[in-house]
């Protein structure tokens, strides 16, 4: 339910951003995820819990959309994409905390709405701390409130880089021609640089969650109980080292999108991705065959296997996070044009929970019908995929300003000879 929670908070994230501005729409969700929070520490019954959990899905949602977003239109270009990648970093790095906190309440019976309602905190926290952050300046602008987007930039940029991102944003509103009402989801589909840049975008959500990160995230305690390691205590300290090297890769994610480019890093990762899940299926395949029982003399076998596969995992984990974790939701932030920045950042955002939704409810199921090395073999065939989806159609934008990679969607729409009109005049 948390799940579809955040698909709605996604869906309707977008136009919340773009109607009433980032800052707010951060506002909104923290306030949605604290109620959230506290009515599943006091819910009386399942039924609570679970329209609790609902509403800490909408704020995830929206937030989800808004954050990526904020961050970039408040971001130098040079340093843009490390700092939506910042982004990810405290995400994994939640996760990280949420396995210590869990951890922790093992050892205190009887504690769960405590678990729970802890989780109001840090959205607490951010509300208060929101209030003292500005709007963007990009939305403000693109609301015709000049006099405070210019103030916001100068407290990004000294005097002279000032004047030049000001005359670029001057030249991006006159090439501009803004609908007379806000743009609408199906607005995205009519025009033909849209709809490749959509497709770029979403593609990459997608392909984020069926290459199965939240798989091993959610299921990382089982899968290295599956390995062989029968202790739940000992399992979920293994899942804190597979969270912890989600989040130390993310660091390194951070230190190489902006120098090595999107592309090439989510290219790399996917490469290592697909060999560390034909490792994991390996070491599952020779657990479920009989070639593992004629060594088990003295037990050692499985326990092998069962380490090469939790080596696996981390490898996985190696791979992904530095590539395939902020790489699709930089390229979000800065792929669309301004007037649909909110927009489609929610529908690419909702594609990637809906994806959430169908691995975390079918992977279990799979692994009943095939074993769980054949669900890491599937799963590597999509990575398979994923990868020629980027090199094909995933372009780079390391270092491009938002007004060159709306140039670039308009040549890869029309060709390069500069005659097409921009594309919200083109709509007018």
């Amino acid at each position: 339910m948390a799940l579809v929670g955040a698909m709605i908070g996604a869906a309707g994230g977008g136009w919340v951003n773009d109607a009433y501005g980032r800052k707010r729409a951060t506002l909104l969700a923290d306030v949605v995820f604290t109620i959230g929070s506290l009515v599943m520490c006091a819910a009386p019954d399942p039924y609570v819990l679970i329209f609790g959990r609902l509403l800490v899905g909408l704020g995830v949602g929206i937030a989800s959309v808004t954050a990526p977003v904020y961050i970039a239109e408040a971001s130098p270009t040079e340093i843009r994409g490390g700092l939506v990648g910042t982004n990810v970093l405290m995400i994994t790095g939640g996760q990280f905390l949420s396995y210590l906190v869990n951890l922790a309440f093992t050892e205190v019976p009887g504690t769960w709405r405590g678990m729970l309602g802890v989780a109001a905190v840090p959205a607490i926290i951010q509300f208060f701390l929101m209030l003292l952050l500005p709007e963007s300046p990009r939305w403000l602008y693109l609301k015709n409130d000049k006099a405070k987007a210019i103030a916001v930039l100068a407290k990004i940029y000294d005097p002279d880089r000032l004047e030049e991102e000001i005359d670029m944003l001057a030249a991006a509103s006159d090439d501009e021609v803004q609908p007379e009402k806000s743009v609408s989801y199906f607005d995205v589909f009519r025009v033909k640089e849209m709809r490749l840049a959509f497709f770029a975008g979403a593609g990459l959500q997608a392909f984020q969650q069926f290459t199965g990160i939240n798989t091993v995230m959610y299921y990382s305690p089982t899968i290295v109980q599956m390995a062989g390691f029968s202790s739940n205590q000992l399992a979920l300290l293994l899942s804190l080292i597979v969270a912890a090297t989600n989040a130390a890769g993310t660091v390194v994610g951070i230190y190489l999108i902006d120098r090595c480019g999107r592309r090439l890093l989510a290219l790399t990762s996917l490469s290592g991705v697909i060999i560390s899940l034909l490792i994991l299926s390996g070491a599952f395949f020779l657990q479920s065959t009989s070639l593992c029982g004629l060594h088990t003399l003295h037990g050692n076998c499985g326990t092998s296997l069962g380490w090469f596969a939790v080596v696996g995992l981390a490898l996985y984990i190696g791979f992904f996070s530095p590539g395939m974790g902020p790489v699709p939701w930089a390229v979000n932030s800065e792929i669309y044009p301004e007037a649909y920045r909110g927009v489609c950042g929610g529908m690419s955002a909702t594609v990637n929970w809906m994806s959430n939704l169908i691995v975390a409810q079918t992977f279990l199921t799979v692994v009943s019908a095939v074993g769980t090395a054949g669900t890491f073999l599937i799963i590597a065939g999509v990575a398979v995929v994923a990868f020629v989806f980027v090199a094909l159609f995933v372009p780079e934008t390391k270092g491009l300003t938002f007004e060159q990679v709306e140039r670039l969607w308009r040549e890869r729409a029309w060709g390069s000879d500069g005659s097409r009109q921009s594309l919200l005049a083109a709509e007018a």
